[in-house]
């Protein structure tokens, strides 16, 4: 089974979150654990345990720290990406989901729909920046990936 079963999220060091921003976190885990496709490409010959996998992630010295292991806790790999490259879309996304939250408790549904529109754009930029900068570390869908670019904005909020 090439998925995801369980997840932890390193808070060491993060600012606390706001309700919205932890509301985030939640659903993003809640519907990534109910469904998704995560898998570790062969390397170097070696053979990779087989799924279901248990993840952590982490930001350590400036960098995303994606832990792998296996079900039962077996470590099967871990590995690091730059920030840089997700710093301008979180960004762009901490921006796009304040104005929503706050058009929700003002605007009018039309007004609201072409904001979080605006929304989906920017969250499916940072699942294929994710994606490309997972290449051959490893294999997600598109939900996947959305869901670790939420769970990546979380952890940029510290």
């Amino acid at each position: 089974m090439n998925k995801i079963c369980h997840i932890e999220i390193d808070e060491r060091g993060l600012a606390r979150p706001t309700p919205e921003i932890e509301q985030e976190r939640k659903v993003a885990i809640f519907d990534l654990l109910e469904e998704n496709a995560f898998g570790l490409p062969l390397r170097e010959g070696r053979e990779i345990p087989a799924g279901p996998y248990r993840l952590g992630l982490a930001i350590r010295e400036g960098r995303l720290v994606f832990s792998i292991s296996t079900e039962n806790e077996t470590p099967v790999g871990e590995f690091h990406l730059s920030l840089g490259p997700f710093r301008q879309v979180v960004k762009d996304y901490f921006q796009i989901c304040e104005s929503y939250f706050d058009a929700v408790k003002r605007l009018p549904p039309s007004q609201i729909e072409a904001i979080d529109m605006a929304r989906r754009g920017i969250h499916n930029e940072g699942a294929r920046v994710l994606q490309e900068r997972l290449e051959g570390k490893a294999v997600v869908d598109t939900a996947t990936s959305r869901r670790l670019f939420t769970l990546i904005c979380v952890l940029h909020w510290g």
